[in-house]
């Protein structure tokens, strides 16, 4: 639901920094016709089979993708009837999967489940289960499925080759004699990722295009999957997944290494993307991150919630290729707003949630303290672009408002073929350093943001105050070789601002270790003010680089 809430808001909107909405402009000149419904398979067989000199299994999914780039793009058919589309949430819940019907039950170290078609995901994928060198589809068969009383008496009908919405992989990782879900796919490209004792909380998607556009965002689908079976004794899982959508396709490889909460690790899923332009693409979003953040940061309790937080994610971490550190923290403003922080062939990227503290969120159900952290990690060289992040208004914990991507310069031409490699890494409160399979994440070492806390420069009561506009902007770093600084260390602010005056920089030691950066932001008039500071010793930086675009409220 989060996801189509997000799909329908960024469908209406277009902006700059912070705009407004107004009507959905007409498709591009150079689009494609209105679509067609065409049925499963219409475009070239999906079966392969190993044979001497014959493409391996990522090729042929690549000639599936290239085959159909080739061809207008046409909407795929609904297989099932409208009674199974119409379910509820609540319906579909009554709606689960058997545990002894999993796919390699009891003779493989992974497992596969599947998810139940209908209740808005009306457009199933055709998963091929890859075994000694030949893939065959599962067909949907309803007795992998329990109904319970919500769905009782209810006519369902599902035809065998319909597919399922999607699935999820399981494996051991929290306790050696039990199964544990990792991956789960499920509706247009989106796919969430587990760690650790972590709980869902955001998402990756297989690709973005035209993300905060003056055109609809499209929305490509996974449209097919292949799972090679594993081996007994392997610790990964490979399989293949196709993506259309009307202005691109692509053949995914995935290669899924589960997290292990012995040895202290997160999850690794290698991707290695190829796509296809069917048209010209002016706005393409790389390993996108989906998340959702409410209040916390700035507005702890938020308007009349007893929650002090509530986000999955509380901030943008950037590795540049200068190996700089950048935090940005998330937030919930009144319009619509994108950032890009620029670079040439970045180290990495990814959403945090910094606060594990159970005591900061206070909430036994949705147990934010336990939300995934993800990690970008390019393997290869990206080139020059930005890591774009937009933020949306909500006042709804339950629709996703953040996007956080790599935007190559340039876009995507129709015709081209392009190849993108990465891993995506989950981990809790700190990016741990990471070398092992050709793999290598550096960890953080610097000290970092604990807390942000901006608002008016003045004290309550205060006689002749200062202009509301005039801001007071309190950055705490803790951790890394600062920690080791004697008392009175030399330790220096170094800040700058796009727009506006900063005046009265200093810096202070927090209670119980760490620094605080103190200074007041005079805006220029109703300009925005990008701003970055640091601290460091001498020339030698201590923490990450905290990076922040104030917006001058809409009401003033």
């Amino acid at each position: 639901m989060a996801s189509m809430r997000l799909r329908k808001f960024l469908s209406l909107c277009v902006l700059t920094v912070a705009v407004g909405c107004g009507a959905e402009p007409a498709p591009p000149a150079d689009g494609p016709d209105p679509p067609e419904a065409v049925p499963p398979g219409a475009t070239g067989s999906a079966e392969w089979v190993a044979r001497p000199g014959g493409p391996g299994l990522s090729d042929h999914v690549a000639g599936l993708a290239r085959d159909r780039a080739a061809r207008p793009w046409q909407a795929r058919e609904r297989r099932i009837g409208e009674a199974v589309s119409a379910l509820t949430y609540g319906q579909m819940r009554g709606i689960r999967f058997r545990r002894d019907s999993a796919v390699w039950r009891g003779t493989a170290p992974f497992e596969l489940q599947f998810f139940h078609p209908g209740g808005g995901n009306d457009l199933p994928v055709r998963v091929h289960l890859v075994e000694d060198g030949r893939s065959a589809e599962r067909p949907f068969r309803p007795g992998d499925f329990r109904y319970g009383d919500e769905v009782q008496g209810m006519s369902l009908e599902v035809p065998p080759d319909a597919g399922y919405a999607g699935f999820r992989i399981l494996h051991p990782m929290n306790d050696p004699d039990r199964m544990d879900e990792i991956v789960s796919f499920l509706g247009a490209s989106y796919f969430r990722l587990l760690g650790p004792r972590q709980v869902y909380g955001l998402s990756s998607r297989g690709i973005a295009v035209g993300v905060a556009g003056p055109e609809a965002e499209e929305f490509p689908d996974f449209v097919e999957f292949w799972v090679v079976r594993p081996e007994p004794g392997d610790a990964s899982l490979v399989f293949h997944g196709l993506l259309d959508g009307p202005s691109l396709t692509g053949a995914y490889r995935f290669d899924l290494r589960p997290g292990d909460a012995r040895e202290g690790r997160g999850t690794v899923l290698e991707v290695e993307a190829r796509l296809f332009a069917r048209r010209n693409i002016d706005r393409l979003g790389v390993a996108p991150l989906t998340s959702m953040y409410l209040h916390g940061t700035f507005r702890p309790g938020g308007d009349d919630d007893v929650r002090p937080r509530v986000h999955d994610s509380e901030g943008l971490l950037m590795h540049t290729s200068r190996d700089e550190w950048i935090w940005r923290p998330l937030t919930n403003r009144d319009g619509v707003q994108v950032t890009a922080l620029r670079d040439v062939d970045p180290r990495g990227f990814g959403l945090v949630q910094r606060d594990r503290d159970f005591d900061s969120y206070l909430d036994l159900e949705t147990r934010y303290d336990r939300r995934p952290s993800e990690w970008v990690a390019p393997l290869g060289a990206w080139g020059p672009g930005g890591v774009e992040l937009v933020e949306i208004p909500t006042d709804s914990e339950f629709a996703d408002n953040v996007v956080a991507y790599w935007s190559p310069d340039g876009g995507m031409a129709a015709g081209e073929e392009r190849r993108y490699r990465y891993a995506l890494v989950t981990f809790d409160d700190r990016l741990p350093e990471l070398e092992r399979d050709g793999l290598r994440v550096e960890g953080e070492a610097a000290a970092r943001v604990i807390r942000t806390r901006i608002g008016w420069d003045a004290l309550p009561g205060q006689a002749d105050p200062p202009p509301r506009s005039r801001r007071r902007i309190l950055v705490d770093f803790q951790g890394g070789a600062m920690d080791r600084l004697a008392a009175d260390a030399p330790v220096e602010a170094v800040a700058a601002t796009s727009s506006g005056t900063l005046e009265d920089v200093r810096v202070l030691s927090l209670p119980g270790g760490g620094r605080r950066a103190t200074l007041v932001l005079r805006p220029d008039d109703d300009r925005p003010a990008d701003l970055r500071l640091h601290l460091q010793v001498g020339d030698s930086v201590l923490t990450e680089t905290w990076s922040y675009l104030w917006t001058p409220p809409r009401d003033r």
